[in-house]
């Protein structure tokens, strides 16, 4: 039960991160030059990530995200088993979440579906998956420092959640900004077209990141002998 209890957090979670995030994306758009909506998604997804991480962190620790659980995996602190239980319940929480924005928006609506900018002028497959890669780096870099000290625990998802708004707004103009493969996936399998044929950078490159970050961070902190 205890187990089924973290999975169901983590799809409440990621649920939520797709509905508040990409519904927000959806709602107000996403230029990157004119109007506030570029700004308001990436304080959406920041800001539901402060929500979450608050209300499940201290179930499932709020990872709502397979480049995070991959990275816990890496350092050990998540096992194989739930590490699958994870990943599962997160692209079942994001596929709730797309319902929801079709429900909402109209199942033609896009879903927020990451894919390289037309506006970005070196927008190619090598350049998404470098800025994928190094967003999502120093997402997961920022959340397993402030995670892994205990007095940091007031803090934590304030500081998780400025991380994800930074990230986003370097992010959205090349991107969209993924950083994250269950938010990605779903949305891509929805929305059809470009989005799901580009989909692929928006898993490997996180996942990459996320287990970069993990081996970084550890290397990092490792005491002197």
């Amino acid at each position: 039960m205890e187990k089924f209890k973290k999975y169901l957090a983590e799809a409440i979670g990621t649920c939520a991160l797709v509905t508040f995030g990409c519904g927000t994306a959806v709602a107000v758009g996403c230029d990157s030059q004119f109007g506030g909506g570029y700004v308001l998604t990436a304080l959406a997804f920041g800001l539901v990530i402060v929500a979450m991480a608050y209300s499940i962190g201290n179930i499932s620790g709020c990872h709502v995200n397979p480049a995070v659980s991959l990275a816990m995996l890496i350092r050990r602190q998540l096992s194989v088993a739930d590490f699958v239980g994870y990943v599962i319940a997160q692209l079942a929480g994001s596929a709730v979440g797309c319902v929801i924005l079709g429900a909402l928006f109209g199942f033609d609506c896009g879903f927020g579906a990451n894919q390289i900018q037309d506006g970005w002028a070196n927008g190619t497959v090598w350049g998404a998956l470098l800025a994928e890669f190094v967003l999502t780096f120093v997402f997961v870099l920022a959340i397993i420092g402030v995670t892994s000290k205990q007095g940091n625990a007031a803090v934590s998802g304030v500081v998780i959640g400025l991380t994800l708004t930074l990230v986003h707004i370097l992010g959205i103009a090349l991107t969209g900004t993924s950083v994250n493969p269950a938010r990605s996936l779903l949305p891509a399998l929805f929305a059809g077209g470009t989005a799901l044929s580009q989909v692929w950078i928006f898993i490997v490159a996180p996942l990459v990141g996320g287990a970069a970050a993990a081996v970084v961070y550890t290397f990092l902190d490792k005491k002197k002998d």
